[in-house]
């Protein structure tokens, strides 16, 4: 039996709520939201690079988004000493570009697995913590990361929009 990218029940967010939990539940939201739109798809659906010259594919959003979540939550607000998983110096764009011989069901669980290890890195911050990333000489505030990874997912969400109604005609929010 062939790997299908599973179903996804995707929570609501609330209308009335703190500040963090809000964060949290759009950030979850759009994290499920990309789930949804490879529910159901095959590897090879799932590897589709629909708009050329675009290397953009569903699969290769889902190993982007691992390495984003990585970044942002766990190396730079978190100070874990992290590579990346699909991306280096010689290859920055591998989570896009390397999908031929990938396995998505391995990297659906990476991408699974670095949300949860990404949210226990920085459960116990306040989100007015502040932080050097690695890679950049900046100071971030964590309120910032959550609401720039709403707004990373929102856009990418939005190319997998394109892309699934490409590859099956399914459309939906």
């Amino acid at each position: 039996m062939t790997w299908t990218a599973p179903d996804i029940d995707r929570s609501k967010t609330p209308l009335i709520a703190d500040e963090r939990p809000m964060l949290q539940a759009w950030l979850d939201f759009h994290r499920q939201t990309l789930l949804v739109k490879c529910a159901g798809l095959n590897p090879e659906q799932l590897k589709q690079r629909c708009v050329a010259p675009s290397t953009l594919s569903l699969l290769g959003l889902v190993r982007h988004m691992t390495e984003v979540e990585r970044g942002w939550f766990r190396a730079g607000a978190g100070g874990e000493a992290l590579d990346y998983v699909y991306c280096s110096t010689d290859n920055p764009d591998g989570d896009f570009d390397d999908i031929a011989s990938a396995d998505a069901a391995t990297d659906f669980a990476a991408y699974r697995q670095e949300i949860e290890l990404a949210d226990k890195a920085v459960a116990a911050l306040a989100l007015d913590y502040t932080f050097t990333h690695s890679r950049r000489p900046v100071e971030y505030g964590l309120r910032w990361v959550y609401v720039h990874m709403i707004e990373e997912y929102a856009r990418h969400n939005g190319h997998a929009d394109f892309l699934r109604e490409r590859i099956d005609g399914v459309t939906g929010d």
